[in-house]
C-alpha cells in the first residue's frame, strides 16, 4: 500500500515507480515543489523531466511536459529523447564527423546519415548522481568517460535544477574535460501547455514569440547550409508573436526539410553570453504562458513533427505536433561551420549555461 505522502503530489507519480537498477546505477524520482505548492518531477535516468504541474487562468493545475509515469516507459519511449537532458552534442552533426587537433573523429551515426543529440547511448540513456538539496532544487552529475559514444576527453558534467516561487524552473549547466572536446548541452522538454491529454492538443493554435532577427536554414537532412538567413518575409518569422500553425505547413523548401518547424534560431544578444529574453509561448484555452531565457547563442524550435501518437503518463497520447521544444544551445554542426560560435572546451575551462523557462497565466 503506498503512503499518503505519496499519493500527495500534485502529479500524482509514484515514486516507487521509478526505481530500479540501470547498469549498477540506482534510478528514482524527485520532486521540486515550489512555496506556491506547484510541482516539477524529474527522474535521474536521463535527466528526464517527468511532470510540470503549473495553473491555467481557471486555477486548473494540469502537466505541461510529456512524460511516462514509471521507468520502463522511460528507458523504453519510442521517442527516446523525450524531455530528457543532452549531450554531449546537441542537435546534428553531419554525417558524424569532425576533426580536432587535426585528428578526424567519427560518432555514430543516429540520424539518418547524422549524428545526433550525443548518439543512440547519450546522456539521455545514463544515470546520473542525483542530489536534492531542499524541496526546490536537484543536482544531476555525470562522467562522460573518454571516447564515450565516439567524443575525445573525460568530461565531468552537472546540472542543477531550481524550481522558484515565481514558477520559473531554471536549469545551470557546467562542465570541465581533460582533453580538448566539444562540448552542447541542452534539455529536450516537450512542452504542452495546455496539459497533456489524451489526445494531447496540437500546438496550432499556441502563439510564439521569437527574439531573433536570423535562423540557419537546413539542408535535406536537416544539416545547416551554413547560411545565415533574416528570418523576415518567411515562415520562420516570430519576432511579432503569431500562432505556429499558420505557417507550419507553408508552400517552403525550409518548411518541407524540416517537416515543420525543426530549425536553430540566432538569438539576438547585445553581449555574448548574456541571460536574455529568447522566446514565448502563450496557449490561447488555459492561457498558460511560457517565457525563456538563455545565455546561450541559439535555440531550436521544434514542433514535434515526427511524434506519432506515442502513450504516455497515465493514458495521455502524443499525437503529431502536440508538442513545442524550445531546445537552447549553440547551434547545429558547429565543429564543421568555423565562424560558428565555438563549441570547444579545452582543459582548465569551464563550460556554463543557463537557462530560464518561466511559466505565467494570461487572463
Amino acid at each position: 500500500m503506498t503512503s499518503t505522502t505519496e499519493n500527495a503530489n500534485l502529479c500524482g507519480l509514484n515514486r516507487k515507480d521509478f526505481q530500479t537498477t540501470v547498469n549498477g546505477k540506482k534510478t528514482d524520482l524527485y520532486i521540486l515543489k515550489n512555496r506556491k505548492g506547484y510541482e516539477v518531477a524529474i527522474t535521474n535516468y536521463g535527466g528526464a523531466i517527468v511532470a510540470i504541474m503549473v495553473p491555467g487562468k481557471d486555477g486548473k493545475v494540469a502537466n505541461v511536459i510529456q512524460g511516462h509515469d514509471n521507468i520502463h516507459d522511460v528507458i523504453n519511449s519510442p521517442e527516446p529523447f523525450l524531455s530528457t537532458l543532452i549531450g554531449r552534442y546537441g542537435n546534428r552533426i553531419s554525417h558524424g564527423t569532425f576533426t580536432l587537433n587535426k585528428k578526424d573523429y567519427q560518432l555514430a551515426l543516429n540520424d539518418g546519415p547524422n549524428s545526433l543529440h550525443g548518439g543512440p547511448t547519450g546522456f539521455h540513456t545514463r544515470v546520473w548522481d542525483a542530489r536534492q538539496m531542499g524541496p526546490r532544487s536537484l543536482a544531476l552529475h555525470y562522467v562522460s568517460a573518454y571516447g564515450e559514444e565516439g567524443f575525445t576527453g573525460e568530461c565531468r558534467v552537472t546540472v542543477e535544477f531550481t524550481f522558484t516561487d515565481n514558477n520559473e524552473l531554471i536549469l545551470e549547466y557546467l562542465a570541465c574535460t581533460n582533453k580538448k572536446t566539444i562540448i552542447n548541452l541542452t534539455h529536450h522538454a516537450f512542452f504542452s501547455l495546455a496539459g497533456i491529454a489524451n489526445p494531447t492538443p496540437t500546438v496550432d493554435n499556441v502563439k510564439c514569440e521569437i527574439n531573433a532577427d536570423f535562423y540557419l536554414p537546413i539542408d535535406n537532412t536537416s544539416i545547416p547550409t551554413g547560411e545565415i538567413l533574416k528570418v523576415e518575409g518567411t515562415p520562420f518569422d516570430f519576432r511579432t508573436p503569431k500562432e505556429i500553425g499558420r505557417d507550419i505547413d507553408a508552400d517552403n523548401e525550409q518548411i518541407k526539410n524540416g517537416s515543420g518547424y525543426d530549425h536553430n534560431y540566432v538569438l539576438n544578444k547585445k553581449e555574448e553570453g548574456e541571460l536574455s529574453f529568447a522566446a514565448k509561448l502563450t496557449e490561447p484555452t488555459s492561457g498558460r504562458t511560457l517565457e525563456v531565457y538563455t545565455t546561450e547563442p541559439g535555440m531550436q524550435l521544434y514542433t514535434g513533427n515526427f511524434e506519432s501518437g506515442i502513450s504516455g503518463q497515465f493514458g495521455a497520447t502524443f499525437p503529431r505536433r502536440s508538442a513545442v521544444c524550445l531546445e537552447c544551445q549553440h547551434f547545429p554542426d558547429t565543429p564543421n561551420h568555423p565562424y560558428f560560435p565555438s563549441v570547444n572546451l579545452e582543459p582548465g575551462e569551464q563550460y556554463k549555461q543557463k537557462t530560464v523557462y518561466k511559466f505565467g497565466v494570461e487572463k
